[in-house]
């Protein structure tokens, strides 16, 4: 392999060096010594590699139990005519063409940039006089389809829990739950529990429970 690097300029060795992440200084015999040692390392990484993957892994007992939690499991979807779902398609199609509405003043104060909406008030309101250059103004122009409103991207109809009980009621095939942000991680357990028994999405559920 060295062979090869005598007949290379210095300049193609540095590049080499480069794109393995090694230095690019000291003399050529260097550069060469450098790019040799990193060869026979890969080779000996790749010796092990091939020793590791001709182990038998057909005894059960070589897997790891925990992989076989890490199934993808599908989330429930909603029960919905064709009508609502039409609705919900033409409700995403127009979310695309809603301009951002912006609260007066937001791009001269910071705080005002993170705020909500507010309706603009003044005689001499720029955005209230609704001029080209200013933001839009919220108006019922811009409204999605009523079929769909309130309703999850999913289709569901969201319904706060916070406890077990509130799942008793619900109807999983239009309704999921959303937890309070109140409810603590072991009340979160239980609702997670009894959701999965009721076959109820939970649209914040959380990893760590």
């Amino acid at each position: 392999m060295s062979e090869e690097y005598e007949d290379m300029t210095v300049a193609e060795l540095k590049v080499l060096l480069k794109e393995a992440g090694l230095p690019v200084s000291g003399k050529k015999s260097e550069l060469i010594a450098r790019l040799s040692d990193s060869a026979e390392e890969k080779e000996v990484v790749s010796l092990e590699d091939a020793d590791d993957s001709e182990e038998d892994w057909d005894d059960e007992d070589d897997w790891d139990e925990d992989d076989e939690d890490d199934v993808y499991v599908v989330k429930q979807k909603p029960v919905l005519s064709q009508e609502m779902k039409d609705a919900l398609q033409m409700r995403a199609e127009k979310k695309k063409k809603t301009p951002s509405f912006r609260r007066t003043e937001w791009f001269r104060y910071k705080r005002l940039s993170k705020s909500g909406w507010r309706y603009p008030n003044g005689m001499d309101n720029k955005l209230r006089k609704n001029l080209k250059y200013r933001g839009s103004l919220v108006r019922i122009g811009h409204g999605k389809v009523a079929a769909a409103r309130g309703l999850h991207p999913s289709g569901f109809r969201e319904v706060a829990v916070k406890n077990p009980n509130d799942l008793e009621e619900m109807n999983p095939e239009l309704e999921a739950a959303r937890v309070g942000a109140t409810v603590g991680g072991r009340k979160r357990e239980l609702i997670h529990a009894r959701a999965d028994e009721l076959g109820i999405r939970v649209l914040n559920r959380r990893r760590n429970v």
